[in-house]
C-alpha cells in the first residue's frame, strides 16, 4: 500500500525540504529535544493523533486492522477501540464541536460520530484520498497527499477554501498527518522524518523541524514504518510525535538550529 512508494517519496521530499541558505521568507529550522518517552501500541499503523480534554486520542490504518482509540497515555494501552469494516482503511481524525470525524484513503468517505458516545451519526463523501485531518476549532483541515490542504465546512464537509503549500516556492508534496499548533497547522511529509509549520493563510511553510533519528535503531524491527502522528497538548503546550507501528511515542521540545 503507501509503503510502497517510500523510496521514491523520500528522495523527491528530503530534497525539497533540505536546508538551503538565507531567504526572503526566513523560514527556520529544528532539531528535537526529547523530554519523555512513552509506550506505543506497536500494532498500530498511525494515522492521526491528537488529545482532546487531556485524553490521547489515535486513529491506526491498514485494511482490516483500522480503529479509532481512546488510549493511556504512560502505558500505551488501548482504553477504548472502535473497529472499522474491512473494506475500509482509516486515516487522519479529529473532534470539533462535540463530533469526531475519521478519514478514509481511498474510499472517499468521512465518518462522523458523536464523540461522547462513539455512536455513528453519519458519512460525508468526497473526492480524492483521504490523509490527515485537523481543525481550527473553526473548520476541518484536511491534506490528500498532494500539496493542498483543504478547508471544509464541518456541517457537510463542502470545500470553502484550499492553499498550496509552499517552501522556497516549490510545492511540498505528501503532506501526511495533521495538527492546529497556535495558528500553524503542522504536517508530517510521508516518507520523512520532518515536519513542516504551515501558515494556513497562504500555505507558507515557517519551520521545518527534522527528527531524523529520533526512533534509535536499537529499537527498529522490519515493520517499522515512517514518522507519522502529532499531538498537541494546550494545557501544558507538549507536543507529542510517533510513527507507525512504533514501540514510542515521544514528548519532544523543538531546538532552533542557527
Amino acid at each position: 500500500m503507501k509503503r510502497l512508494f517510500r523510496t521514491v517519496v523520500t528522495l523527491v521530499c528530503l530534497l525539497a525540504l533540505s536546508a538551503c541558505s538565507a531567504s526572503a521568507q526566513q523560514v527556520k529550522t529544528y532539531g528535537f529535544k526529547v523530554e519523555a518517552s512513552f509506550p506505543h501500541d506497536v500494532s498500530s499503523y498511525t494515522q492521526g493523533l491528537f488529545f482532546h480534554d487531556g485524553v490521547l486520542y489515535e486513529s491506526a490504518g491498514q485494511y482490516g486492522e483500522s480503529s479509532f482509540r481512546k488510549v493511556d497515555l504512560g502505558t500505551g494501552k488501548v482504553l477504548k477501540r472502535l473497529n472499522f469494516e474491512g473494506r475500509y482503511f482509516a486515516e487522519g481524525a479529529c473532534v470539533l464541536d462535540g463530533r469526531l470525524y475519521v478519514l478514509t484513503w481511498q474510499e472517499q468517505t468521512c465518518f462522523v460520530y458523536d464523540f461522547a458516545s462513539w455512536t455513528q451519526l453519519g458519512m460525508f463523501r468526497y473526492a480524492g484520498e483521504g490523509w490527515g485531518l485537523t481543525t481550527d476549532g473553526r473548520s476541518l483541515i484536511m491534506s490528500d497527499g498532494t500539496s493542498t490542504l483543504s478547508f471544509r465546512n464541518p456541517a457537510t464537509f463542502a470545500v470553502e477554501r484550499t492553499v498550496t503549500v509552499t517552501l522556497h516556492g516549490k510545492k511540498v508534496m505528501y503532506l501526511n498527518e495533521l495538527e492546529y499548533i497556535k495558528g500553524e497547522v503542522w504536517a508530517n511529509v510521508y516518507g520523512t522524518d520532518q515536519i513542516v509549520r504551515i501558515d494556513p493563510q497562504t500555505g507558507v511553510v515557517r519551520a521545518v523541524i527534522n527528527l531524523r533519528n529520533l526512533l534509535p535503531v536499537s529499537l527498529r524491527q522490519p515493520r517499522t514504518d515512517v514518522l507519522n502522528g502529532i499531538a498537541y497538548d494546550p494545557r501544558d503546550g507538549a507536543v507529542y510525535v510517533t510513527g507507525k507501528y512504533w514501540p514510542k511515542l515521544y514528548r519532544i521540545t523543538l531546538v532552533e538550529k542557527k
